[in-house]
């Protein structure tokens, strides 16, 4: 397995289309997904590879001066508990810090709705991230989002 940042969009789009639409569990919104692929371009990109498959990816988005956005991972479920996510996570953020950004914040649905859900909180508590606030309505009533943050350095 190995990671390297994606530069062209039109890759992008495609890894990010391919390996969502594998994880109905988590991404069952065709135009989410769709949106999701359409919104890397221009991105930090990274993806993990198994040779020359894509097995997971994520990007990042600013969402202020000082924070960036882990705005969408997914890895393919076989390769789950494999340290590939943490990999993605950990390039990633020493892009963002190489950046200047100062924060990475992740939105995801509140711990206790649902337990694939609560697998995802697990995980990006176990990155570092930190709970920050919950949103209630911001998706709809059955999906709070809860957003969680992590100091990245200065």
């Amino acid at each position: 397995m190995h990671i390297k940042q994606i530069d062209s969009d039109v890759v992008k789009e495609s890894i990010t289309n391919s390996i969502l639409k594998s994880l109905p569990d988590w991404f069952g919104i065709p135009e989410a997904i769709e949106e999701y692929g359409v919104d890397s371009g221009g991105k930090p990109f990274f993806c993990a590879f198994d040779g020359e498959v894509p097995i997971g990816f994520l990007y990042l988005k600013e969402t202020g001066h000082h924070t960036v956005e882990l705005a969408v991972m997914g890895v393919l479920r076989e390769y789950h508990r494999q340290g590939i996510g943490r990999k993605l996570f950990e390039e990633a953020r020493e892009k963002a810090r190489q950046m200047g950004y100062s924060f990475m914040q992740i939105k995801t649905v509140q711990m206790g709705r649902y337990d694939v859900y609560d697998a995802t909180n697990r995980f990006y508590l176990s990155l570092g991230f930190k709970e920050l606030e919950v949103f209630p309505n911001l998706w709809d009533e059955w999906n709070p989002c809860q957003i969680y943050i992590m100091f990245i350095g200065e």
